[in-house]
């Protein structure tokens, strides 16, 4: 009975050390980012998606081409990471994807309409850059 005991408390700790369980420390994509105001929630711009993108973890938006999608920031590019900018899709036939917000390569949409300037230039933190554990 000890031993079963044992072997239930070893798996638990086990348990609780493996990544998924703890979730997965994703590296920082930035740290700052450039939005039209102090909280990054007014819209940029509106952007046509030139090609499909398949999101790599929950931190990005799939998206599929000709799909329009709402700019809220656009992160500052550092040394060799990618030109990332953060947005929503627009549209009825995206309706069960409207209102997430996730992170796509700028090289794969062209700007449609701007809203207004992204001049407000807001440090990233770790909340809104890092996801410990994509659900």
């Amino acid at each position: 009975m000890t031993q079963r005991v044992y072997l239930v408390i070893l798996f638990l700790c086990l348990g609780l050390m493996n990544p998924f369980a703890t979730g997965i420390f994703m590296d920082k994509l930035a740290s700052k980012k450039l939005c039209a105001d102090d909280d990054c929630v007014y819209t940029i711009s509106l952007v046509r998606a030139e090609e499909d993108y398949k999101a790599p973890d929950c931190r990005f938006i799939n998206i599929k081409k000709g799909q329009l999608i709402y700019v809220y920031s656009k992160l500052v590019k550092e040394k060799e990471s990618g030109e990332f900018w953060a947005g929503s899709v627009y549209g009825e036939e995206y309706e069960d994807h409207m209102g997430t917000v996730g992170y796509f390569p700028r090289s794969l949409v062209s700007e449609q309409h701007v809203y207004q300037e992204a001049n407000k230039t807001v440090p990233t933190t770790v909340r809104n850059l890092q996801n410990p554990s994509c659900i």
